[in-house]
């Protein structure tokens, strides 16, 4: 029979291989964007095991759900330690991406496969932008009025169908154009700063003083002003203002020979994916054939206090050309818009 010490010889020699559980790893520049991809991976994971209800309940569009992580086995330079995410209405977000026909498992790798991009962006706006590495998705920071705001609209937003955002992947690498229009004219031009960036965006008098048209022909101009319109009202029905409509003009012929540069420094367009595009491409009697990609865009501006006081200093500011200014009523924002549009689609 071994003694003791035989025993105790031979548990010294013998190495123990201690198992560590297996972490997905989310490696960022900053802590925002690492917290930000595990937390849209841990949310898509656990809404798997959850049955979407044919009709939502009230209680959904008031819903959230909030987990803190304590974790000493996150390495530091991927992940903070000690972090907290929250998402709001879980439920109504994932049906409404199952009606857009948006795969959870697709929408989670473009999110979470690598680090979104920061972008600039044109405007005065504090919110910082960035695109997903596939360009499929534009993120954007909220403020929390801007939160609030959105869930106060969510539940009349669900029923309701609004122009599609362009797919960011695409006007981001062709050779295109990029508009922000609003229908308004005073201090509406793109400023010096934006024009010294390679793809500028340029705003409604660039777009008038160029003679820029969106050239569909039309039968397309009246469904895509019936989508516009439709939207439009839904928006003034909340009292929303300041929306964009962001348009892309791609030039078919000076696309197939240029190369345009990428402003999150990644490559451009394959032809071998199977992406849907959101597009509409120029009617054969246009000038020169081009294809328009569009997102009404910034919806979530409330009229209120804060807007109806810039309103009346813009107002003593300009004196007759008040009318040209972007900070108006929702009914006035909306017609005025809309009125831009209806001119600039032929």
């Amino acid at each position: 029979m071994a003694s003791t010490a035989a025993i105790a010889a031979k548990l010294k020699k013998k190495h123990v291989r201690v198992k560590h559980q297996k972490v997905k790893l989310f490696r960022a520049n900053e802590p925002l964007l690492s917290v930000f991809m595990w937390g849209v991976n841990h949310s898509i994971n656990e809404l798997v095991h959850i049955n979407i209800p044919v009709m939502l309940m009230p209680d959904d569009f008031r819903a959230h759900s909030k987990v803190r992580v304590d974790n000493h086995l996150f390495n530091k330079e991927n992940l903070p330690s000690h972090f907290k995410v929250k998402e709001y209405c879980p439920i109504v977000f994932r049906n409404l991406r199952e009606r857009f026909g948006i795969d959870d498992h697709e929408f989670r790798e473009s999110l979470t496969r690598s680090q979104p991009v920061s972008v600039e962006t044109p405007g005065r706006s504090a919110a910082r932008f960035f695109i997903t590495s596939d360009k499929m998705y534009i993120l954007k920071t909220l403020t929390s009025e801007e939160v609030e705001q959105m869930h106060a609209l969510l539940k009349q937003y669900h029923p309701v169908r609004l122009v599609r955002e362009m797919l960011v992947r695409e006007v981001s690498s062709l050779n295109y154009r990029k508009y922000d229009l609003k229908g308004s004219t005073v201090d509406r031009e793109a400023s010096t700063k934006e024009l010294e960036k390679d793809l500028p965006t340029f705003k409604d008098n660039d777009f008038v003083k160029d003679g820029t048209k969106v050239h569909i022909g039309e039968p397309a101009k009246q469904s895509l002003m019936e989508t516009l319109t439709a939207d439009v009202e839904f928006l003034t029905r909340l009292h929303l203002m300041d929306y964009s409509l962001l348009l892309g003009i791609h030039d078919i012929t000076r696309g197939n020979t240029e190369t345009q540069p990428d402003p999150a420094g990644m490559s451009g367009d394959s032809e071998e994916e199977d992406v849907e595009i959101y597009a509409i491409e120029s009617h054969e009697s246009a000038p020169q054939p081009e294809v328009y990609f569009m997102a009404l865009i910034d919806v979530l501006t409330h009229y209120g206090v804060k807007k109806q006081a810039a309103k009346a200093a813009k107002t003593v500011k300009y004196g007759s050309s008040a009318d040209g200014i972007s900070t108006v009523e929702p009914d006035q924002y909306g017609r005025r818009f809309l009125d831009f549009m209806n001119q600039a689609i032929v």
